[in-house]
């Protein structure tokens, strides 16, 4: 099994045994992605100032939260995926280490 060379880890537990899993819609540039490769990004709205948060009261207030799926290509260029070091950047010290013995 080859080593990926992406720059984010891939967390989806995929199985054959769970079947073919639905297809959504990313919400950024519409392409069909199976659900579990998709990254989540919740959008919505707070009040982070204390003031207004002292005169509201809090069980009056309806925050929308809405749930982002975005494919991978659009989480990337979005930033939703931190970009990291790549894997053969990673290890590319270690080689140098090993060989010294």
């Amino acid at each position: 099994m080859p080593i990926s060379t992406a720059p984010y880890k891939r967390e989806y537990k995929h199985t054959k045994r769970r079947g073919r899993e639905q297809l959504v819609e990313c919400d950024s540039c519409g392409r069909k992605v199976p659900r579990y490769k998709t990254f989540v990004k919740i959008k919505g709205m707070r009040i982070r100032d204390p003031a207004v948060l002292q005169q509201i009261d809090k069980r009056m207030i309806h925050m929308m939260q809405r749930k982002m799926r975005l494919c991978p290509a659009c989480a990337r260029f979005r930033g939703v995926t931190k970009p990291g070091k790549s894997v053969r950047k990673k290890y590319e010290g270690r080689e140098k280490t090993y060989r010294r013995r």
